[in-house]
């Protein structure tokens, strides 16, 4: 039952809201002053307020901006008097959900109480949401490997530097990019990611710079392209080994000028976005092949983040295990599985080529194929392919 809290210095005010509130399945507190109050506030929790702008002692600006102290996604609704209007206004700065008019109407009432729970209902999901992708893109480990990497994270995201991330497949370099962008003073805006190896050469100028209608045979209309899109965000270029020489060369025109023209235009946009890039290659080597531009490489390993494999930092398997258990068996509606010590002893034996994106299915397998516990003789029989 929803848990209402009314402020007002009027009694007969107060005894409608509780009348018609508790008429519709609410549970309702009343206090008459602004102390009163903040203490019942402090004490419970609410789903909405109810509070009354003019009242003798303490104002309903004081007693809002001491609510948004203590629990600012309650929402409050202000109830205003005649001459109050611009103080009401007022409130909806400080923080405010709404403010309605004495008398009372029953339905604007009702239909602003419903639209500020409503609210505060999606303020949680989207906060429950946001901690799941948080545990989702979470970097697990303790070994000195991940660490370094972790604190390297740290020193580097509160900048703009760009950012160079090698590692074999599978390692998460793609972790290490989000990472870098949430802990940025850009974590609000887009996070645009490009997997340049799954983008045919001629059609990546294409993604990335965007194109106007009728540039080439399939351009039926104008498309933004990726850096118009992460605009005062960050771009995560993967694979960026695998992108072709003509592209290649616009990137390096981009990152010098901070500037873009879509395909099919001349017209200039200004852009203003952090490059991250990955890669699984040696750049080096490319360089010498001359498949990647050197200058390229320089103006994009400003810093550079190294990803160990799995196999270098084994001691993060029992971690790990853990980490995907409770994730994986989350997603499954389903309790978390035991799993043995001798299970972890097996894991850690494994040669994990295909690094932490292969141990997670591993594990996958393990939760669907075995019972409550997954013990070592069950990782020797489901760890490898199952052969017909």
């Amino acid at each position: 039952m929803p848990r209402i809290l009314a402020i007002d210095d009027e009694k007969s005010i107060l005894e409608s809201l509780k009348e018609i509130l508790e008429y519709e399945n609410h549970q309702v507190d009343i206090a008459s002053e602004g102390e009163e109050g903040i203490e019942l506030y402090k004490n419970n929790k609410y789903d909405a307020v109810f509070l009354d702008i003019k009242m003798p002692k303490m104002d309903g600006l004081e007693v809002l901006d001491q609510l948004n102290q203590i629990s600012p996604e309650v929402p409050v609704i202000m109830i205003s008097g005649h001459g109050t209007i611009d103080t009401a206004v007022e409130s909806i700065k400080k923080g405010a959900f709404d403010f309605i008019e004495k008398p009372l109407d029953l339905n604007r009432m009702l239909v602003t109480l419903r639209n500020a729970m409503e609210r505060k209902d999606l303020v949680k999901e989207t906060k429950r949401l946001k901690k799941k992708i948080t545990q989702v893109y979470d970097i697990v480990g303790a070994s000195e490997a991940i660490t370094e990497v972790r604190e390297m994270i740290d020193k580097v995201a509160p900048t703009d530097a760009r950012v160079l991330i090698t590692g074999e497949n599978g390692t998460g370099k793609e972790l290490v990019a989000r990472w870098l962008h949430e802990k940025s003073a850009r974590a609000e805006n887009p996070f645009v990611e490009v997997n340049c190896a799954a983008i045919p050469s001629e059609l990546i100028e294409s993604e990335l710079f965007g194109h106007e209608k009728g540039a080439f045979t399939s351009a039926h209309k104008q498309r933004k392209g990726k850096f118009e899109q992460a605009h005062e965000g960050t771009i995560f270029l993967d694979e960026i080994g695998d992108m072709s020489l003509s592209a290649q060369s616009k990137v390096l025109k981009t990152l010098e000028e901070k500037k873009i023209s879509r395909v099919g235009s001349d017209k200039i946009i200004h852009v203003d976005v952090r490059i991250l890039a990955a890669t699984n290659k040696n750049l080096k080597e490319e360089i010498d092949k001359n498949r990647f531009r050197e200058d390229l490489y320089h103006r994009l390993s400003v810093i550079l983040i190294h990803v160990p494999g799995l196999d270098e930092r084994k001691e993060d398997i029992p971690m790990l295990a853990e980490h995907f258990n409770r994730l994986i068996c989350q997603d499954y509606g389903i309790s978390p599985r035991t799993i043995t010590d001798d299970a972890i002893e097996e894991l850690q034996q494994i040669s994990w080529t295909g690094n932490i994106r292969e141990f997670r299915n591993v594990l996958e397998r393990l939760i669907i194929l075995c019972g409550q516990q997954i013990t070592g003789e069950e990782v020797k029989k489901f760890a490898q392919p199952i052969s017909g």
